[in-house]
């Protein structure tokens, strides 16, 4: 008798390795994106997209507070078209991070999410910045 787990027959592996290959166009990880701060090579916006008081009480340094329902053209005008935009909210158990990212696609913006979210970047250990948005 078959397991949940394998009930369902795995994908080929060919189709395995597209799926998992295509992932890397949507989303990026919370290791990546400090690497990419701490070297100084971060060439993404930010966003935060939770409340500004969850912001305020500790966000990924750098992270400029935009919550999905702002994300409209003229928030966004000071920013090249080809800005790459890499949103996050609270952890896994949020999908906030997944209205932005569809938010910003929606306007025409390159997007990535940034999985884990703040849950996932202090799993890491990486040190939160505290304050107001700007």
């Amino acid at each position: 008798m078959a397991s949940i787990v394998s009930a369902v027959p795995a994908a080929s592996s060919d189709s395995a390795l597209a799926h998992f290959r295509s992932a890397f166009a949507y989303e990026t990880d919370c290791a990546d994106v400090h690497a990419a701060i701490a070297s100084g090579q971060q060439d993404f916006v930010l966003f935060d997209v939770r409340s500004l008081d969850a912001y305020a009480q500790g966000h990924v340094p750098g992270a400029l507070h935009m919550p999905y329902r702002k994300m409209v053209d003229i928030k966004l005008r000071d920013f090249p078209a080809d800005t790459l935009f890499v949103v996050y909210c609270a952890g896994p158990h949020c999908n906030g991070a997944h209205r932005g990212a569809e938010r910003l696609a929606g306007l025409g913006r390159p997007v990535k999410l940034m999985i884990g979210g703040v849950t996932g970047w202090r799993d890491e250990g990486f040190a939160l910045a505290v304050g107001d948005a700007p």
